[in-house]
């Protein structure tokens, strides 16, 4: 009995001394912004918490969806806006000395990672950040931050950069969403290049009716990708439209791939900037099958198909692209 009375006893004790759970809070610091203005956090396109700003200071106090998740800290206009890595951990927000965007964060372990790395690059070229972002993702396999950073520059850096640096992580972080993607990316990928001949794919058209690349054989056609949010795209439309419409009695095509998520806005686009060849989209946005296998770092961005099914130029625009055209054209 009087053991039994000692065990209980110790687990007692090692109860009491138990941690209490973190929990997250974000107590921030601005300047020069209004009474009242009201700040979002949003994560994975919907709002988790708002606050309101008094004299120049707002607290954040709500449960993360997971730990460590990043989030956009906004106005409702964007007109202010600051990414950030939050934890279940007290954590401080201070744009008292400067702007925003460039507040001092502290209290989340990816975040301090974050802006080490952002610190470490900043003003640099382009290529010097390329190389030394990729070196963070190599020396921190078990950041969630390497997993974000390898997700969104998997088509910059190519497939066999993306393998070596994915299969460094942790399995943790090869589950995670960001995993996710790079694994999808791995897999569908063809790394293609001018010369090689194209992949098939096969795509839902604006009437839902699905369409494949392989329905031009034998034909010049040009895959065009691009999205009804893109502005460059838009811009270069009419340009499009012209080339299409004097190319097209010689035999040209073109297969417009969408990254849009919103069917409507698609259409509408479509509609209104006069696109009358074919068009298809998995309204996946950025993770658009065919872009994956294509390996796209941005739009818009195309790939010119030869009547022998091989890729005869990349990203042709304007002037480049007619002239191209009369030549394989005659």
């Amino acid at each position: 009995m009087k053991k039994l009375a000692f065990v209980l006893l110790l687990i007692f004790i090692s109860s009491c001394k138990q941690e209490e759970p973190k929990e997250f809070s974000l107590e921030g610091k601005t300047q020069g912004m209004k009474d009242g203005t009201v700040l979002y956090l949003d994560a994975d396109d919907s709002i988790l918490d708002s606050a309101k700003i008094q004299n120049n200071s707002f607290s954040f106090s709500t449960a993360l969806p997971e730990s460590p998740t990043q989030v956009i800290l906004r106005t409702k206009d964007f007109s202010e806006y600051r990414f950030l890595w939050l934890e279940d951990s007290s954590m401080t927000f201070d744009a008292s000395g400067s702007d925003f965007r460039n507040a001092l964060v502290s209290g989340s372990y990816e975040e301090n990672l974050s802006q080490e790395l952002n610190a470490k690059i900043d003003s640099l070229p382009r290529s010097k950040q390329l190389e030394l972002t990729r070196e963070f993702v190599k020396d921190h396999p078990e950041s969630i931050h390497s997993s974000y950073i390898l997700s969104v520059y998997s088509s910059t850096w190519g497939k066999e950069k993306s393998i070596e640096l994915f299969e460094n992580f942790s399995e943790e972080n090869k589950k995670n969403q960001y995993g996710k993607k790079i694994a999808n990316f791995i897999e569908l990928n063809q790394d293609l290049k001018i010369g090689d001949r194209y992949a098939d794919f096969e795509m839902e058209d604006t009437t839902g009716e699905m369409r494949k690349l392989s329905g031009f054989e034998n034909k010049v056609v040009l895959l065009e990708f691009w999205a009804a949010w893109c502005g460059p795209c838009r811009e270069e439309n009419p340009n499009l439209v012209k080339t299409y419409k004097n190319f097209h009695p010689k035999g040209f095509e073109i297969f417009a791939v969408s990254l849009d998520s919103d069917k409507d806005f698609w259409l509408k686009a479509i509609n209104d900037d006069g696109l009358v060849w074919d068009h298809v989209s998995d309204l996946k946005g950025n993770e658009n099958k065919a872009a994956l296998i294509y390996g796209l770092n941005g739009i818009p961005d195309n790939f010119l198909i030869a009547e022998n099914g091989k890729i005869v130029g990349r990203n042709l625009r304007g002037e480049e692209l007619d002239k191209k055209l009369q030549e394989i054209l005659r």
